[in-house]
């Protein structure tokens, strides 16, 4: 079972529809009990950073998180849930993220008349493939609504990137840490080959933990 968390946020309800044509086993769940069993977990979102926070500290989903990644759970961010992952947001100065990975989220400058948010298609490169992107070729296009973008503190982790009148930071992976700016779930074919890359790491972790029992 994959556990999708509910923290109020937008655009739950497609990732959900999209693992359940999968034929996934999903459910949208803020139990931490529930979470911390499942053999993935997936944070959604579109929305403000600093909203979001609030309700994952509200709902005592933060360390439930936390708890999650810790045991080596495949975790998956998608979009705002990428955000929430990194230290802070120039959207909301002063709210902390849950700092699981190091970097900061800063908004996507309106120059040469580029328009922010940037809404629409847009292609990858893979400065290093990651498992997300198993099958995948070089210049992928994938489906973005964003008007801030990662920086991340390590170039290591990054998987995947984009350019939008600056190079962005669009995926990384840590460990059993995995996380999109884009929507996997709105990517047509290519975002549910990485769908099913993220549920076959689940399904692979599931097994080992068994095999260890």
């Amino acid at each position: 079972m994959i556990a999708v968390i509910d923290y109020d946020a937008g655009n739950i309800k497609s990732v959900e529809k999209a693992l359940l044509s999968l034929g996934q086993q999903v459910l949208v769940t803020r139990d931490a009990e529930r979470i911390l069993g499942a053999e993935g977990v997936i944070l959604p979102g579109v929305g403000s950073f600093g909203d979001a926070m609030g309700k994952l500290h509200a709902y005592g989903l933060a360390e439930v998180i936390r708890e999650s990644v810790n045991r080596g759970t495949p975790f998956l961010g998608i979009c705002l849930g990428l955000q929430l992952l990194f230290e802070s947001s120039e959207e909301s100065p002063g709210v902390e993220g849950l700092h699981i990975l190091d970097g900061k989220i800063v908004r996507i400058p309106s120059e040469n008349g580029l328009k922010v948010p940037h809404i629409g298609w847009n292609n990858l490169t893979f400065p290093r493939r990651g498992r997300l992107f198993e099958g995948m070729e070089e210049g992928a296009y994938v489906y973005f609504v964003h008007s801030y973008y990662l920086q991340a503190a390590e170039e290591s982790i990054v998987t995947a990137a984009a350019e939008y009148g600056v190079r962005m930071h669009v995926s990384v992976e840590k460990d059993n840490v995995f996380a999109c700016q884009f929507h996997p779930e709105k990517s047509s074919e290519e975002g549910m080959k990485i769908l099913r890359n993220f549920l076959a790491l689940c399904g692979h972790t599931a097994e080992r933990r068994n095999l260890q029992q």
